[in-house]
């Protein structure tokens, strides 16, 4: 903009006289509206004096210069004596104030008799006048001795008006005033005996440079002497002083800001600061929120509830949606900081719902973190039983939330506060707890065509979080506990007694109340279940009676075959058994699950086999009951029932899938290795080949998490026996173990010892015809091929897996031509994505191929176009040499395709069961 063109600086109002015109019209700045028009007048410059033009200009000017320097000089003065009439306003004001402070000041003790209950901010905002030192100078006119008959006649007018203010002030401060008064009217200056006048001496004064007429100057000038001052200069210049702070210092300022913020008398001025508090730092770090939280709740403790929600609750609703997450963090946080501080209508209704959004909308993990935590502390606070199901409903959001991290803290402080709420409303066995079981068991019959693990997942973890605070509830309801007493010796807790807590919030100690008072009541707990049952107990029988066969119901129906299932329902029974202890479990849990399972091989149904031994209830009981106790009875237990589910799940045929999960649960845990391996060498020596076969396929499920020490002395060992086993069946099964071994090893012996014993197999005559080992070594070397020592690929798979599909050429049978032709497509497949050197391709690999494309031009033509174009590409590599050997090694799959070739081959190699008119176009792009 050019400002010097009125037209463009785009005010829309007229443009303002010139200077000249101002000071023409003696400062009267409003234009004439009159309408002028231009005219024109003609004079004969001979009429005029000769020396008109230029003496005329002259003695104007020197006339205007004589006027306006008069003028500037009675300006002066009047300026002079106008600040010098200002200062002796300002004094004697003073005075006057300092009077009223000594009347109000003497009576004070008449008043302290009667405590004040009023709020020491006065109704009026007080004026800022006269409650200033004043460090500009000090005139003869300024002595005291003048203007005491000021002082007294004012005196008695306004002591009345701030006498509330006094007589609530501390004891401290008011010494502390009077101190300051005292010091003040002793404070006397020389004066000179000199006779000239005070504007005389004001006009010597300003040649010292000060600057008073600015907005600092005026601050500087003057120097509170109250308190009340003291707050109202505060209030002024904060707001200018923040802005110039560097920003990792500015939590420097948040005690000034905190206290001129509780203090001052103006709620405007109050909410500006409260303001700069929250926009202090731009993203406050985590060390800054917690600072300016503690001034928070340091300032609700000082204001009480209704100045909290009405002056620091807005400021957190205006930042809830807040660009930066960390000032929304900040909000979340300061939600549960200022919980207990806010009046219980607030608590349960503004904040509640403020959470609420925040928790729905928010897309920053953190912040939903915050939100979660504080809505915990709000469940510990809330006492409106109308808000239970807006309580139910937020734990069910936050524990279906996309962030682990969201889902810890639920666990961790909002179910545990919410069950503590519940247990207060007497609702937690009776609605929270069957709320979550009838939840379970509507996914259970939604899910036939699939179960939604994620929300079992969420509904179980609930229900296991809530296991201490269930416990508690038994206990305080037990029949014993009004005669309990902690007199005497008070007996330890044991250290294994209880899981250890996610969160404090989850120690049964911390719901009792007291770790001496839950010592003795365990005591009269183990008691009564062992001499007296559940007699009179109402908690505890909800739990044995309902609880306990509903929720193993439930764990009958779930997918055995789902690992994540039975890991979580484990979990819960872990914990359970472990809270309520060992006695419970012996006497409550364990006979509920043995009347369900029945474990004898004479009511096996050789026929259609054991139903219950197949579901999930015997990994969840293996892994979840009877692994909560350690000592040798229990290993001995735990043992024994594994050994039993082996042998009648072999002795019925019954599918192996529930000893199966029950061994990759134990087996994730080295502590139980040992234990699993006793298991199998019962049934390695059993003298049912049925489970002499089962025990043979467990090894292959073991060996992968068994240190190489145990599989060199206990594994290899017992699958060495099995492969000399007088039953074919019985040492086919020990083939996929071998593969296992062969995959995850790295001892040369060991590795040496496994090939010889495949190698068996292979070169044996007497397994010439065996076509079912043929099938199972193939399907093996698929398997663990690709991740095998590349040394036992390239010596041992690939020329085996050649002179197979060699022979399978002159197979006669179809029906086993094919199987084992398809066998060996899956197997090549898989080893066609590892790196094969030019020699193995053009002695094993291509060869290989070639005869296997034989059999599938016969018996599946869409198998046959997608290994001729196998060959065709594998040909054109070992025809180009010189790329092969910049190479070093050619990667079959990443020939095929471009760049993703592996993913797209691989994902051809799936369509297989799709029509033959596909497949034929598989490799088209190629052509």
């Amino acid at each position: 903009q050019d400002f010097e063109l009125w037209d463009d600086v785009g005010l829309n109002i007229p443009k303002p006289p010139d200077l000249l015109h101002v000071y023409r019209n003696c400062g009267n700045s409003l234009p004439l509206n009159m309408n002028t028009v231009d005219v024109a007048v003609s004079v004969d410059p001979s009429d005029l004096p000769g020396d008109y033009f230029t003496q005329q200009p002259v003695q104007q000017t020197e006339q205007q210069q004589e006027v306006v320097q008069e003028l500037e000089y009675q300006i002066s003065l009047l300026n002079t004596e106008k600040q010098s009439l200002a200062e002796q306003i300002k004094k004697l004001q003073s005075d006057i104030q300092a009077l009223q402070r000594n009347v109000s000041s003497e009576t004070t003790t008449v008043v302290k008799s009667t405590p004040s209950k009023q709020d020491p901010l006065c109704d009026k905002p007080p004026l800022d006048n006269g409650q200033y030192l004043d460090i500009r100078g000090v005139t003869e006119t300024d002595s005291p001795l003048d203007v005491n008959a000021t002082k007294t006649s004012t005196t008695t007018t306004t002591t009345t008006d701030c006498t509330e203010s006094t007589t609530t002030a501390p004891q401290p401060y008011s010494k502390l005033k009077s101190q300051s008064q005292q010091s003040k009217t002793a404070v006397l200056f020389d004066q000179p005996k000199r006779n000239l006048s005070p504007v005389f001496h004001q006009a010597l004064l300003s040649f010292c440079r000060m600057s008073a007429d600015s907005r600092l100057g005026s601050e500087v000038s003057r120097i509170a002497d109250s308190e009340q001052s003291v707050m109202l200069m505060l209030g002024r210049c904060l707001p200018h002083i923040v802005p110039n702070v560097l920003l990792a210092k500015r939590e420097e300022l948040i005690p000034l800001i905190l206290c001129t913020a509780c203090l001052h008398p103006e709620p405007k001025e109050r909410d500006q600061l409260l303001h700069i508090l929250f926009n202090l730092i731009k993203r406050p770090d985590d060390e800054q929120r917690q600072m300016i939280l503690t001034g928070c709740v340091a300032f609700a403790r000082h204001v009480g509830p209704t100045r909290v929600e009405a002056e620091l609750l807005p400021q957190c609703w205006e930042q809830i949606n807040h660009k930066y997450p960390e000032r929304r963090l900040l909000v979340a946080e300061a939600c549960g900081a200022l919980a207990p501080y806010l009046p219980k209508e607030i608590r349960s209704s503004l904040v509640l719902s403020m959470l609420q959004q925040m928790l729905a909308e928010d897309k920053a993990d953190m912040v939903r973190e915050a939100v979660v935590k504080s809505l915990g502390i709000i469940m510990g606070y809330i006492d409106d039983p109308d808000k239970y199901s807006q309580g139910f409903e937020l734990m069910l959001l936050s524990l279906g939330d996309p962030s682990e991290r969201v889902v810890s803290a639920t666990h961790q402080v909002f179910i545990p506060a919410f069950a503590a709420w519940c247990t207060e409303l007497g609702n937690l066995q009776s609605q929270l707890m069957p709320s979550l079981l009838t939840r379970i068991e509507k996914l259970l019959k939604q899910g036939e065509y699939g179960l939604d693990e994620h929300k079992l997942h969420m509904y179980l973890s609930a229900l296991q979080s809530l296991i201490p605070a269930l416990f508690a509830v038994l206990l305080q309801n037990a029949p014993f506990t009004s005669r309990a007493n902690l007199q005497g010796d008070v007996p330890p807790i044991e250290v294994t007694r209880f899981p250890r807590p996610a969160s404090p919030l989850q120690d049964v100690a911390t719901i009792m109340g007291s770790r001496e008072q839950l010592a003795v009541l365990l005591q009269l707990y183990d008691h009564q279940l062992q001499h007296e049952g559940t007699t009179g107990w109402d908690s505890l029988l909800w739990v044995v009676n309902q609880f306990l066969p509903q929720i193993i119901e439930i764990v009958g129906r779930i997918n055995v075959t789902s690992s994540t299932c039975v890991h979580e329902f484990s979990r819960f029974f872990w914990r359970l058994c472990r809270t309520f202890g060992k006695i419970f479990t012996n006497t409550k849990v364990k006979p509920q699950f043995q009347e369900i399972l029945r474990l004898s091989e004479e009511n096996v149904d050789a026929t259609a086999g054991n139903g219950i031994l197949t579901k999930a209830t015997v990994p969840i009981y293996a892994t979840g009951v009877l692994t909560c106790y350690n000592q040798e009875e229990d290993r001995k237990l735990l043992v024994g029932f594994l050994e039993d589910v082996m042998t009648t799940l072999s002795l019925s045929h019954a599918p192996l899938d529930s000893l199966k999960a029950s061994f990759v649960e134990l087996g994730a845990n080295p502590a139980y290795h040992e234990l699993l391996l006793t298991v199998l060498w019962y049934g390695v020596v059993h003298t049912s080949a049925l489970v002499r076969c089962t025990a043979a396929r467990m090894f292959e499920l073991l060996v992968k998490g068994v240190n190489e020490t145990l599989v060199a002395q206990r594994v290899v060992p017992a699958l060495i026996t099995l492969s000399s086993d007088p039953e074919i069946s019985v040492r086919i099964s020990t083939i996929p173990a071998f593969g296992t071994i062969m995959e995850t090893v790295t001892q040369k012996e060991l590795l040496e010892r496994v090939k010889m014993q495949l190698a068996s197999f292979l070169e044996d005559p007497q397994y010439q015809d065996q076509h079912s080992l043929h099938m199972e070594i193939i399907k093996t070397f698929g398997r663990v091929g690709p991740n095998a020592e590349p040394r036992f690929r390239d010596e041992f798979v690939l020329p085996h897996l050649h002179k197979l599909a060699l022979c399978n050429n002159q197979q006669t049978v179809e029906s086993k031509r094919i199987d084992i032709a398809t066998q060996l497509f899956e197997a090549y497949s898989a080893l066609s994505c590892c790196f094969i050197s030019e020699e193995l391709m053009v002695n094993h690999f291509l060869p290989g191929l070639r005869c296997l494309r034989t059999d599938m031009e016969q018996l599946s033509p869409e198998h046959e176009v997608i290994l001729s174009s196998m060959i065709k590409e594998c040909e054109i590599k070992v025809e180009n040499k010189g790329i092969g050997e910049a190479q070093g090694s050619i990667s079959i799959a990443a020939s095929l395709v471009g760049e993703d070739a592996k993913t797209k081959f691989l994902s051809k190699m799936g369509q297989l069961t799709t029509s033959g008119a596909m497949l034929a176009n598989v490799f088209q792009r190629k052509k």
